[in-house]
């Protein structure tokens, strides 16, 4: 069991490695690209597309991925090129009119379901498939993906508020913390901390780990979700 894990560990490493490749070759391209906060979510987003989610379905149910923070999204192309969906040679096509491949998730390309980048609605958005898949009853877990700067949105904390109080333990948020927005450092336009806490008291089971640690997201992974206590819901700071 032992090497199985670490044959899975080094797996994504590989993984995330290749995906900030592709990020690389996008932006190499003369595209625009948000490629610091496509860099920042590479080894969760590893972890989450090639281990943890199963968003084609193959399984029966098939599980969720909503980039709240949508300028993510070269990192999710990268995904798709990995999986076999987008081929490479895509990308050179990426915000031109027509592509699959937008500077925001767009429902043209492959596994999309919710076309984002209005920050601060990802999370709502998450709770409602995380019900609605209750409902189903089949298994299928939900991810939103946020950014640190994102969670100056109000309508973040009206959401976190909701969650818990469904007992929504399908449901896994994940704050990508890299300390900046879009127009600066997050400390010195409106500061966070304490963040834990604050995600805590609203009845969130907050966890802290560094985003790039690939042994600590699996880690990560495996404790969610929290079902003993009921208070359902999971959040990993990644730095």
């Amino acid at each position: 069991m032992a090497t199985l894990a670490l044959d899975v560990e080094q797996d994504l490493k590989k993984r995330a490695a290749a995906l900030r490749r592709h990020i690389l070759t996008m932006a190499s391209g003369g595209q625009i690209i948000h490629v610091g906060g496509s860099m920042s979510v590479a080894d969760v987003m590893a972890c989450l597309v090639f281990h943890y989610l199963d968003l084609e379905g193959k399984g029966g149910g098939r599980d969720h991925l909503v980039l709240s923070k949508g300028h993510t999204v070269h990192a999710f192309h990268a995904c798709l090129a990995e999986m076999g969906l987008v081929d490479p040679g895509e990308f050179k096509t990426l915000g031109q009119m027509g592509t699959r491949l937008a500077g925001h998730p767009s429902r043209r390309a492959p596994l999309v379901e919710v076309a984002t980048g209005s920050l601060g609605h990802g999370l709502s958005i998450g709770i409602g498939m995380a019900l609605a898949e209750r409902l189903n009853g089949k298994g299928a877990k939900t991810v939103v993906i946020m950014g640190d700067g994102e969670l100056q949105e109000g309508s973040v904390w009206e959401a976190a508020l909701s969650a818990p109080r469904f007992g929504l333990d399908n449901l896994l948020a994940i704050v990508d913390r890299n300390g900046f927005q879009a127009t600066g450092a997050v400390n010195d336009i409106l500061p966070l901390d304490p963040l834990p806490e604050k995600w805590r008291s609203f009845g969130w089971n907050a966890r802290e780990i560094n985003g790039h640690d690939i042994g600590a997201i699996l880690a990560m992974l495996v404790s969610c979700p929290h079902r003993r206590n009921r208070r359902s819901s999971s959040l990993i700071r990644s730095r």
